[in-house]
């Protein structure tokens, strides 16, 4: 069993899982190429992976507000959801993008779009790690 933690963009879709349900790594990031086909190709992650829970970051407004993007991740979410035996979690992901792109500052790789890529599993995985920290003891 595993737990794959998701942060859904407009362009492009960072994976992260963790299969010790311990500690979260990053497994790829896919470029959006239309919502049949992102599914499929989440969908058959999930069943290599046996991945039990999807952690989907929800990103609300710094006030806790749902705003536009949020509804459109939760819309992509809920048909994600139709399609695989997953559940669904959402997980506030307020400014991982931003704790992402300050982890990544310290690498040489300086390519835009390489950049973004890794930025997005980077962000999957601090979505993936605040779900998992919730279970730990204190």
């Amino acid at each position: 069993m595993s737990i794959m933690g998701l942060d859904v963009g407009d362009v492009r879709i960072g994976i992260a899982i963790s299969e010790d349900l311990l500690f979260a790594h990053p497994l790829k990031t896919i470029e959006r190429i239309g919502l049949k086909k992102d599914i499929q190709h989440l969908c058959q992650i999930v069943t290599e992976k046996d991945v039990e829970t999807i952690v989907v970051g929800l990103p609300k407004r710094l006030n806790g507000e749902i705003g536009i993007q949020a509804e459109k991740v939760q819309g992509f979410s809920r048909k994600l959801e139709k399609k695989t035996k997953a559940k669904i979690v959402f997980w506030d992901e307020r400014l991982t993008t931003v704790e992402a792109e300050r982890i990544f500052q310290s690498t040489v790789e300086k390519r835009k779009k390489k950049r973004k890529k890794v930025i997005d599993q980077i962000a999957a995985v601090l979505i993936l790690e605040g779900y998992l920290n919730q279970f730990r003891l204190p």
